[in-house]
């Protein structure tokens, strides 16, 4: 992978101010952004890579989705860089890595700061303000609920249909004694029975924030032979952002997985049916019903009749989330994500102990944040 074939073609500078009034950093950066990619001579639907800086007072966390959304792009790539002074250098280099690793085509790399002691945060600013909070959509819960009913009114899918994801991860979880819900299995009608906590969501049917934490290192194929433990290749890969806020969400029932997993399914030849393990993110029973439809292992709206058809232990056809997933092993805030890597590099090293999947293969890795928001597939494959 070379980082010499990537060159920049647009620039734009803001006047600097000593003061600003009434001005937001999302202002400024959509005003640098879109005098960049004039400069260039682009479109911005051209852009497909996104990478900020961290600072953006008007959202603590998911800033790339937030400025995404406020600049009417659906990036294939987007980070936040934090390298103080040496940010802007850090995002061009990393703009090449993306370009050369065909995640992305033409990134936008901007860097912005107002200068006021109380900048504004007006609603109109950021549209979860303004349509989604105000409207008691604030929050994991209420947003999640929202997708999950209206999956409900638009393919008829019912309430036991989703809690047995929920069943299915708890059951996973008994062979996984780190799991925060080992011990301690579920059936679909224990799911059921849990409280209602947004309607049609149930506790159960919900990750339980705890405390932990998870690490990966990767280096290069060459390295990586005749160390400690086989490696696990990376097959493929796949990003996509379409929005910060539900309400600003193209689709109820689909979301930006669908895309993501197609980029990393085409990059490892591979496709869903053929994964050893489905190690999918769920943060909620419908993220996983989402996703199973997105994949391509089912129609739309017809992950319940599938799951009845299938067995997903780590003896079944469809291993899905072997280690119990965020939802029975519980969700230690970002590094809830990175679970499902650590269980699917255990499967592919053969190494998971008494839930390994006999000949495991390759596995399919989903990263999900905000509100089926930002996106990331990962195929992973065992070293031959």
């Amino acid at each position: 992978m070379s980082l010499h074939q990537a060159s920049i073609i647009g620039i734009s500078e803001l006047k600097p101010q000593r003061s600003t009034v009434g001005q937001t950093t999302l202002d400024f950066i959509s005003s640098a952004v879109i005098q960049a990619v004039a400069d260039a001579g682009l479109e911005k639907d051209a852009v497909d890579g996104l990478l900020v800086g961290p600072q953006v007072g008007e959202t603590p966390q998911h800033v790339p989705a937030t400025v995404a959304e406020y600049l009417g792009i659906q990036p294939r790539m987007s980070n936040v860089v934090d390298l103080g002074g040496a940010s802007g250098a850090g995002m061009v280099w990393r703009a090449a890595a993306a370009i050369a690793a065909g995640m992305c085509d033409t990134v936008v790399c901007v860097l912005a700061n107002v200068r006021e002691a109380d900048p504004p945060r007006s609603p109109n600013r950021n549209p979860i303000r303004e349509f989604d909070v105000p409207f008691g959509a604030s929050g994991a819960n209420i947003s999640y609920a929202l997708p999950m009913q209206r999956h409900m009114d638009e393919f008829g899918s019912t309430p036991e249909q989703f809690a047995r994801i929920a069943a299915i991860a708890r059951q996973n979880a008994q062979l996984n004694p780190n799991a925060i819900f080992y011990g301690k299995p579920a059936t679909t009608q224990d799911i059921l029975a849990s409280p209602l906590i947004a309607s049609p969501l149930h506790l159960y049917e919900i990750v339980m924030p705890v405390a932990g934490g998870a690490a990966v290192v990767v280096t290069n194929k060459r390295r990586a032979r005749g160390l400690r433990h086989p490696p696990v290749h990376l097959l493929g890969a796949g990003e996509k952002v379409t929005h910060r806020a539900i309400s600003q969400a193209p689709s109820l029932t689909s979301g930006p997985l669908k895309a993501a997993m197609e980029h990393a399914f085409r990059q490892s030849g591979l496709r869903a049916a053929d994964m050893s393990l489905l190690s999918l993110y769920d943060c909620y029973t419908i993220m996983v019903a989402l996703t199973l439809e997105d994949a391509g292992l089912c129609a739309p709206g017809q992950f319940g009749p599938w799951m009845d058809e299938h067995c997903f232990d780590h003896l079944g056809d469809h291993p899905l989330n072997t280690h119990g997933g965020q939802l029975a092993c519980g969700q230690a805030d970002l590094a809830g994500g990175m679970g499902h890597i650590i269980e699917a590099v255990r499967q592919l090293r053969h190494a998971a102990g008494p839930r390994q999947i006999p000949n495991a293969e390759s596995a399919l890795i989903t990263g999900n944040g905000a509100t089926v928001s930002e996106a990331v597939a990962l195929v992973l494959g065992a070293d031959s």
